[in-house]
């Protein structure tokens, strides 16, 4: 089993840590995380980027696979739908919770809602998670 602290690990030195994204909880059934809007994040506005919100979800949705593969199995993104609701102003948390809608042989379907600190909802990103064999 994986700890939150050997998932963070592996993410510092990639895309999610220098986005700043932090688990709160990881397990095979549900991965919350949590990131700073920071001015590097933005778009103009003072607003989180939707492209930042779509990586943190993308993130989200890869951890979950991640705990779910069989010994040696990797996983890759191919196929991701982001549906925008809301902003989220510079300064503050997101949050989001993932949860599995399939999680199956050869792929699984993930789906994250994103939401600012104040609890507004700000996206609902669904993506498919392709489950590679291991060498």
């Amino acid at each position: 089993m994986h700890s939150i602290e050997s998932l963070q690990a592996i993410m510092a030195p990639l895309f999610p840590g220098l986005m700043g994204i932090e688990l709160k909880e990881a397990t095979a059934e549900r991965v919350i995380g949590t990131m700073q809007v920071r001015p590097d994040l933005c778009t103009t506005g003072n607003t989180l980027h939707g492209g930042a919100i779509m990586a943190f979800a993308d993130t989200l949705g890869a951890v979950g696979t991640f705990l779910n593969l069989p010994a040696g199995a990797r996983t890759t993104t191919v196929d991701s739908s982001t549906k925008f609701i809301g902003g989220a102003p510079l300064g503050s948390t997101v949050v989001g919770e993932c949860t599995p809608f399939h999680k199956g042989r050869t792929t699984m379907v993930w789906q994250a809602l994103v939401k600012a600190e104040s609890g507004k909802l700000c996206a609902v990103v669904t993506q498919t998670q392709l489950v590679l064999p291991g060498a």
